[in-house]
């Protein structure tokens, strides 16, 4: 419907001046005014006025109670309009009560606020996920295929194999069954051979015992020791067959295991498992597990580097090479300790009650660094001029790779000299908390930008500047947001998921995670062990 202050038949008017189009309408006394005749308005004390837009006119409702007031206030702690005359009660003297414009517009500017959220982050966030519902039934149905096929193979190859097995067997006893037989043979020709010798001895003998010529009697040799022991040319050990008892645990452990189905769930209020009080008197700087027990940690303006436990006992201390506070460490896959020196623009590695320099730069100072799935160190730096940075990947002390530009050849990351924590996720992606950015800044393991994080699209831009970064086994980035006592949770593809902000946290800095996905941040003097998974 057309505004009536608009419509050519019948325009709006200054009730006291007759200038069209009047921005503005008392809502006590219902007239419209122009900016010029307000002041002049409000100057008659003689009763009471209400200023608003002319498009809010008649947001002031009748006193329910006092039938001639209006009400230019909200009781919150009722939740009623009131008067004047109510606002002097004594049943509203102790509650808060609120200007109803301001409070309209306040709540006007949230709801479009929300209502901008909801339309363009929100709402197709969650139309992304229904759409991708389906898709994720189908890829369950997929990996279940996929996976009793590969049982049918292995158990197709363990039938085979079996069968394999059993007809050796079989060919093993034909094979000495034949020898059996011919060695069965090979006696009954021997025997049969033997038989008629001694039929005509047994005919000589006989021959022999019924004459009386002494010369044929002298002649005579006996061959009865000869044929008395039975000839035994061969021993056999009859084949037997031992049947195994099925050992269903073996035959299982032959196939194979199935891990099971892990369901994990962010905790809406994560828990404070542990608070580890430091020696440090300044604020932390880093935090990095050794084990799921044992954490290194380091300070600004601090040349000692502390290993702890949970118990908050002092395990080692080890001073650095050159008596400078290290800029960052990080714990090797083989569980020595790494850390920056930005004075002497050095990597160095701390095994046992050794130092070892690996690295010394020229022309570049390193600053953050974290150590691979694959055991190289990507490490942070920026020029000595302070107007470039990049991440480098050493294989020992060989570099490897160089990340600085896009494929639009603009730099990847901020050119300021401090804060840039980095973290390499579970997909391999190199993830950097880019403080003079503002931003996370992930690129795919081949250097290619996959995205930026600027914040919660609710969160106002000025406000994220990320510090410390880590990710953990579900392939989650979490990222540390000293400024508002908070660390931002986003997926690997930059989606945010949740905050972690009810911990009591004052300006945490360097995150790290063990193998059971809990959390230690540098928080102050203190490290704290979180569990943000159920």
């Amino acid at each position: 419907m057309e505004d009536p202050m608009y419509s050519f038949q019948d325009v709006i008017r200054c009730d006291l001046c007759e200038t069209p189009v009047p921005p503005k309408h008392c809502d006590i006394c219902h007239i419209h005014l122009c900016e010029a005749c307000v002041g002049e308005h409000l100057s008659d004390q003689s009763k009471d006025h209400y200023i608003v837009p002319f498009k809010l006119r008649g947001i002031t409702p009748k006193c329910t109670k006092h039938s001639t007031e209006v009400c230019t206030q909200l009781c919150t702690t009722c939740k009623i309009p009131v008067c004047p005359l109510c606002v002097a009660s004594s049943e509203h003297e102790q509650h808060k009560k609120e200007d109803i414009l301001t409070l309209f517009e306040t709540k006007r500017k949230l709801m479009q606020k929300d209502l901008q959220d909801l339309e363009k982050s929100i709402y197709p966030r969650y139309q992304e996920a229904a759409t991708n519902i389906p898709v994720q039934r189908a890829d369950v149905n997929k990996r279940s295929q996929k996976l009793t096929t590969a049982l049918d193979k292995q158990g197709e190859a363990l039938h085979t194999e079996i069968d394999t097995i059993i007809q050796g067997m079989k060919s093993d006893i034909d094979d000495m069954e034949a020898q059996h037989i011919a060695a069965i043979d090979q006696q009954e020709v021997a025997i049969n051979h033997t038989i008629p010798e001694i039929t005509q001895v047994i005919l000589d003998l006989k021959r022999l015992l019924d004459t009386s010529d002494v010369c044929l009697v002298s002649e005579y040799t006996s061959r009865t020791e000869e044929f008395r022991d039975f000839p035994a040319w061969f021993h056999v050990t009859l084949l037997t067959f031992t049947p195994q008892e099925v050992n269903r645990e073996q035959i299982h452990q032959q196939i194979g295991s199935l891990s099971e189905l892990a369901l994990t769930f962010l905790l809406d209020e994560p828990r404070i498992l542990t608070n580890i009080q430091t020696e440090y008197n300044k604020a932390l700087l880093n935090v990095s597990c050794l084990s799921d027990s044992e954490l290194w940690t380091c300070s600004f303006d601090d040349k000692i580097l502390r290993l702890y436990n949970l118990q908050g006992e002092l395990l080692r201390s080890v001073q650095t090479k050159s008596g400078n506070w290290p800029w960052d460490i990080a714990v090797t896959r083989s569980g020595d300790l790494v850390y920056t020196d930005v004075w002497d623009r050095s990597i160095n590695l701390v095994s046992g009650t050794q130092i070892q320099t690996l690295i010394t730069l020229r022309g570049w100072r390193p600053r953050y660094l974290c150590s691979t799935a694959s055991g190289d160190l990507l490490v942070t730096m920026d020029s000595d001029d302070g107007k470039q940075t990049k991440v480098v990947r050493y294989s020992g002390s060989t570099e490897k790779q160089s990340i600085q530009w896009d494929d639009q050849g603009k730099p990847l990351y901020s050119s300021d000299r401090f804060i840039k924590y980095l973290s390499e996720n579970r997909n391999s992606d190199i993830c950097v908390a880019d403080f003079g950015a503002g931003a996370v800044v992930v690129v795919s393991a081949a250097g290619k930008l996959r995205f930026r994080y600027t914040g919660r699209p609710s969160t106002p831009r000025e406000s994220f500047y990320p510090r410390g970064i880590t990710t953990d086994s579900r392939a989650n980035i979490l990222t540390s947001d000293p400024n508002n006592d908070r660390i931002h949770i986003i997926d690997q593809d930059g989606h945010f998921l949740r905050y972690i902000h009810n911990c009591g946290l004052q300006r945490p800095e360097g995150l790290c995670v063990d193998s059971r996905d809990n959390l230690f941040v540098a928080d102050s003097s203190k490290v704290k062990k979180l569990q943000y998974y159920k």
